[in-house]
């Protein structure tokens, strides 16, 4: 593809890794490092990660 496509999707990996690395994720479930992750595989890693740090005791977080 692009020139601008390839530095948009590379910035994009990068912000997704970092907020990996702010949750203390340093691999992914594949065993994979998040560094070596192409974007879908970051998304889903963030969407999990997310997944974990939701307070299901907390009265807000019921689903029912």
């Amino acid at each position: 593809m692009g020139i601008l496509y390839d530095s948009v999707m590379q910035q994009k990996r990068n912000i997704l890794i970092k907020r990996l690395e702010e949750l203390n994720i340093s691999n992914a479930q594949s065993g994979k490092s998040i560094h070596d992750c192409d974007y879908e595989e970051l998304k889903y890693e963030l969407v999990i990660a997310s997944f974990r740090e939701i307070d299901t005791e907390a009265t807000e977080n019921n689903w029912y």
